[in-house]
């Protein structure tokens, strides 16, 4: 069953993975703020491990799952077929699983992992560039989307490097580069296409605003946020994140949220974007707060407003969206789904907290476990479905 459609075998890895990785680093948080003696140090930073595996495996494997499925159909091409989509989903979540290993004390596991990652996105990569290549007509959002997946790549490749003895800039490139050059690209060109897409098919006096000219501006701010960031020019930050934050919000007022309360999905969706211009928001008054008075106020807060609240609600959004319009369910936000993003609403809070106030440690302990509350009655409903045939019988 898992095998008879992309997005069911990626999907169920990556509803693992988001108890996987969060476990872990929650195990590990609280080693730090309690003092385990004998919990297992890993051979890198904790927090750079925490990054990467979140950024390139957790969270990819439903970025994959959905790319998989619906990049054909974006350029009217055939269905892949499992030849094409179960060996990226074996590589990346096998890595991923290796990969933790080698945090827990086989750091051989740990290098094995990430390059078997690597090489999943490699053939990721190599799939759907070829699906691309072979249509007739190429669109901006199938572009952009294996354009981040290339620099995802590159921000393995360099981790890789890292691990090998590279200088801890190798590091750094990788890490920021799953944020700025993988994930943001990725989720806001999905967001892009979809969120009109799937607001007009319900609404009622809808009008579908895709401007042209927003997918490649915001990947040339982007680029300029995370080429500052790696020269560490924090200070200039605000050059890029201030039309950043402006051009989100255009698109959080112009997708009409106020038409789309209905259903619930279509809500969770309008309602994980409004995170985005308030995370750039915050990175604009960080930079700012940097020039004049020479201080990070915010910490990581920016950070995880988009990586718990626009990345992890537009997740639960987006995949409860798909798994039920592929399961013959209907396209409802039902019990477990509600449950589960609004509880992550209230993660995004309580790492805020974390960074605003005294006690640190001790609030993200209380996030990281507060996400596997939210997330654990929600992946194990969708293990279920996954492992299920489709409520309306057809094949899929």
């Amino acid at each position: 069953m898992l095998f008879t459609a992309p997005h069911r075998l990626m999907f169920f890895a990556g509803a693992l993975a988001v108890l996987t990785g969060m476990g872990w680093w929650a195990l590990q948080l609280a080693a730090w703020r309690f003092g385990w003696s004998g919990w297992p140090s890993p051979a890198i930073s904790p927090v750079w491990a925490h990054a990467m595996l979140m950024q390139y495996g957790m969270l990819p494997l439903f970025m994959l799952g959905f790319l998989l499925t619906v990049f054909p159909r974006w350029l009217n091409r055939p269905a892949l077929s499992r030849a094409h989509y179960v060996p990226v989903a074996g590589a990346v979540f096998g890595g991923y699983l290796f990969a933790h290993l080698g945090l827990l004390g086989w750091p051989w596991l740990l290098s094995v992992g990430v390059e078997l990652m690597l090489v999943g996105y490699v053939t990721a990569f190599v799939i759907l560039g070829k699906v691309l290549l072979a249509a007739e007509q190429r669109n901006i959002h199938a572009w952009s989307c294996l354009a981040a997946l290339a620099l995802g790549t590159a921000g393995l490749l360099s981790f890789v490097a890292y691990l090998f003895g590279s200088p801890p800039m190798a590091g750094l490139v990788a890490v920021k580069l799953g944020t700025f050059g993988l994930l943001l690209p990725i989720y806001f060109t999905v967001s892009h296409r979809m969120i009109p897409f799937f607001s007009g098919n319900v609404a009622a006096g809808y009008v579908v605003r895709r401007p042209a000219w927003s997918v490649p501006l915001v990947w040339a701010l982007v680029l300029a946020h995370l080429l500052l960031e790696l020269f560490n020019r924090n200070a200039w930050l605000w050059l890029a994140d201030a039309p950043l934050a402006c051009i989100f919000a255009w698109h959080a007022c112009a997708w009409q949220p106020w038409k789309s309360m209905r259903p619930g999905l279509l809500a969770a969706l309008h309602l994980s974007f409004a995170w985005l211009p308030l995370a750039f928001a915050l990175y604009t008054v960080q930079s700012a707060w940097l020039v004049i008075r020479h201080a990070n106020i915010l910490g990581f807060a920016p950070l995880h407003v988009m990586a718990v609240g626009y990345f992890g609600s537009m997740l639960v959004a987006m995949v409860t969206r798909v798994t039920h319009g592929h399961s013959g369910r209907p396209l409802q936000m039902t019990a477990v789904p509600w449950l589960c993003f609004a509880l992550l609403q209230i993660v995004v809070v309580l790492r805020i907290r974390a960074e605003l106030g005294s006690d640190r440690l001790t609030w993200l302990v209380i996030a990281a476990c507060g996400w596997l509350v939210a997330f654990l009655p929600w992946v194990l409903r969708s293990l279920w479905i996954y492992l299920t045939p489709r409520a309306d019988g057809k094949l899929g």
